[in-house]
């Protein structure tokens, strides 16, 4: 039988591996089974003998099974299994846990005295007793010759796929090397001039080759050339699905000598920043464009997006359209409203009436403010996950503004975005990208950048504050935060979460902590800790403190902001509801607790809370994490510098881009496997100008069917409709 990509793994490998495999990676097709790929290979030809097994590297060894047992676990459900392997000078022990003793029992007949295989597994000491933690195996045949085997493995890489209990790496192993020899056509996405331009194998070759490499020097290649159809079958769904937006047709919006926007840039009592005219006019000639804008803006905390985006609203009302901005917390939403209300004035607020609207307003307030929107009164509307409501109607969306684009899902701007005809779209992050993220997660965007901060900003100096080498810095970070208050000033106070004493302790805002490199659960300080602490705290203990969270009634918070920003407290203690776009000029000193638990660009996007006017900002990073880890360097990186777009390559070195492009941006984007946007960033920008080639002189790939067979299998419709969604 000959399969294809699309043959149903059940007709494939059987039934029962089928449901197996599925239930553990969701695979349903060989095509699913053969997109995953080793994570690195087992070398026989380095197999270390057991008595020179180096304790903490990960090994591989030809071994004989001596000994197998099964028994339950003593003080909790579950049983193990207790292997004893040798190869004629040392010993080995293998433990392996199960669910049930069955399951346990199975493993010992598979192990038994006798049976002989490739092991490979961390090195570790139990009791002086040498032990592979996770071990991974590949038993030999019985009735093959024990000795021809180990020769012909013994310059064959042994492929290490990533397992699960239920399927391990072996038994994965076997299932290829029974589907990989049946596999029928196999779609190149590279022409044969490209393939040869590129120094590149054809697509069957190189499948084969990561699969089942014959020496360590099929590896690098095969991989090279998987990595390459990854990115150019990205970039192609990418440029196609904008060039599907340049065929939309959306209304002009063009602004009118002596209108709104020219009478508000009239009343500004500053100067734009370079960057800021230079953004500006570039989103102004979108907007009277013949297809929807499609702009993603790059900019430092306070770089003054926001300002861009107001003076977009304002040309797109002249015309009668309506501008939505969707922020992703309601102390945002609100934050954004006053701060727009503001910028407008007496003259022009009026005339737009700004309108709030969120989950959390009482219902009367709700539905009058939902009339004002669907009226068309309300020419800029600002709320939450509210604004997705099917009982919100516009009159005519014209803008569709999304802030901090990286706290939504694309089905939720989609929701957003079909409330209008074709509507414009304007993206805002004040979390920097580096340029292949960019180019891999906002390719069909376009793109654009401030860089220039507003004149009159005081700075901001960064300290990190050591606990683990100096735990009495505890106290003079909080002697700091009285010195700060004492000169007029006020102090925020970040938690990575709301009460450490509950399980479900962690910020809703936040769930995405990073674990302490202990693997520990929780943060040491919640809000609620924190300020019980603090009241009874010699020098901060009578300051006028308050206590600011997302599961709080929306009114609380926004009340406790509201005097926060008048100056009727001193010391706000927060959760990471603050980290983007509040502004309390006044506010010179973020103190942010257990620091090592938040990411490079939120430590970032926190610290830009303060030194946002004439008052000198101070961050104190608080961590209790040890010299030399990588949470410590984290925190360091951010104290070292101000850039935050030289802190988002930081990000991408120390945790991979594989967290940094996070999981709401679903669709095909995270359905990379071999391609790293660090690693891979010349390859991702040699795949980008080969799919603009592709497209300019194929738009329908007419010629290239290869490349027009892999989109299809690989992007699906699901996957269309996330790319249209951005």
């Amino acid at each position: 039988m000959v399969f294809s990509f699309d043959t149903p793994l059940a007709e494939a490998v059987g039934g029962t591996a089928a449901k197996k495999l599925e239930r553990a990676f969701e695979m349903r097709t060989v095509g699913d089974m053969l997109a995953h790929y080793p994570r690195r290979y087992a070398d026989p030809a380095e197999l270390t003998p057991i008595l020179d097994l180096p304790v903490g590297e990960t090994v591989t060894i030809v071994a004989e099974v001596l000994s197998s047992s099964a028994r339950p676990m003593r003080n909790r459900n579950g049983a193990m299994t207790d292997v004893i392997i040798g190869d004629g000078h040392g010993r080995v022990s293998l433990t392996f846990f199960a669910k049930g003793i069955k399951q346990a029992e199975w493993r010992r007949d598979q192990l038994r005295p006798g049976r002989r295989g490739v092991f490979s597994g961390k090195v570790g000491l139990f009791n002086e007793v040498t032990q592979f933690s996770h071990p991974q195996y590949e038993l030999f045949d019985d009735d093959e010759d024990r000795r021809t085997q180990v020769e012909e493995r013994a310059h064959r890489p042994i492929p290490i796929y990533p397992a699960t209990s239920a399927v391990e790496s072996g038994q994965f192993r076997e299932l290829v090397e029974k589907v990989l020899p049946a596999l029928g056509d196999v779609p190149d996405p590279l022409t044969d001039s490209m393939r040869a331009a590129e120094g590149l194998l054809d697509a069957r070759t190189a499948l084969i080759q990561v699969h089942r490499p014959e020496t360590k020097s099929d590896v690098a290649p095969a991989v090279r050339t998987m990595r390459m159809h990854e990115a150019l079958v990205l970039q192609t769904a990418l440029l196609q699905q904008r060039a599907a937006v340049r065929a939309l047709t959306a209304t002009p919006r063009a602004a009118k000598p002596g209108g709104l926007l020219e009478r508000f840039d009239a009343t500004l009592p500053y100067t734009l920043t370079p960057d800021q005219q230079s953004v500006g006019a570039r989103v102004a000639a979108d907007l009277t464009g013949e297809w929807p804008m499609n702009r993603l803006v790059q900019g430092e905390v306070g770089s003054g997006k926001t300002l861009v985006a107001l003076r977009a609203m304002l040309q797109v009302a002249e015309s009668g359209g309506q501008s939505a901005l969707i922020a992703p917390t309601e102390v945002l939403a609100g934050q954004h409203l006053r701060s727009i209300t503001r910028m407008l004035g007496p003259q022009l607020a009026p005339e737009l009436m700004p309108t709030l609207l969120t989950g959390q307003m009482s219902a009367p307030e709700r539905r009058k403010a939902a009339l004002r929107v669907a009226a068309g009164q309300a020419l800029i509307v600002v709320g939450t996950h509210a604004l997705l409501g099917e009982k919100t109607t516009f009159a005519e969306l014209g803008l569709v503004v999304v802030d901090e684009q990286h706290r939504f899902g694309v089905e939720q701007r989609e929701a957003l975005r079909a409330k209008g005809s074709s509507p414009h779209a304007l993206v805002l992050t004040a979390t920097p990208i580096p340029r292949t993220v960019a180019m891999t997660v906002f390719g069909d965007l376009d793109t654009s950048v401030i860089r220039t901060m507003p004149a009159g900003r005081a700075g901001i100096q960064s300290f990190v504050a050591p606990l683990a080498e100096h735990p009495g810095w505890f106290q003079r970070v909080w002697d700091r935060a009285a010195e700060e208050v004492a000169q007029g000033r006020q102090v925020f106070a970040v938690c990575a979460a709301i009460d450490t004493t509950k399980k479900t302790g962690a910020a809703e805002e936040d769930q995405a902590l990073l674990p302490t490199e202990e693997g520990a659960t929780g943060p040491r300080w919640g809000v609620v800790q924190l300020d019980e602490a603090l009241a009874t705290h010699p020098t901060v203990g009578g300051l006028r403190r308050a206590v600011l969270h997302g599961k709080m009634p929306s009114d609380e918070k926004d009340a406790v902001m509201q005097a926060f920003a008048r100056g009727e407290i001193d010391v706000l203690i927060a959760t990471t509801v603050i980290e983007v776009g509040v502004d309390v000029p006044n506010a010179s000193t973020m103190i942010v607790l257990d620091a090592d638990r938040f990411g490079v660009s939120q430590l970032h996007q926190l610290r830009g809370r303060v030194g946002r006017g004439s008052v000198p900002g101070l961050c104190l990073l608080v961590t209790e994490a040890e010299e030399g880890t990588i949470a410590r360097e984290r925190v360091e990186a951010v104290a070292a510098t101000l850039d935050g777009f030289a802190l988002a390559e930081v990000d991408l070195e120390l945790r991979g881009e594989g967290d940094v492009l996070g999981s709401t941006q679903s669709g095909v984007r995270s359905s990379l496997r071999l391609l790293r946007v660090v690693k891979d960033s010349k390859l991702i920008a040699r795949a980008r100008e080969l799919a603009e080639g592709i497209l300019e002189a194929d738009p329908t790939l007419a010629d290239h069917s290869g490349l027009r067979e892999v989109i299809a299998r690989r992007v699906t419709e699901e996957d269309r409709a996330a790319l249209a969604k951005n």
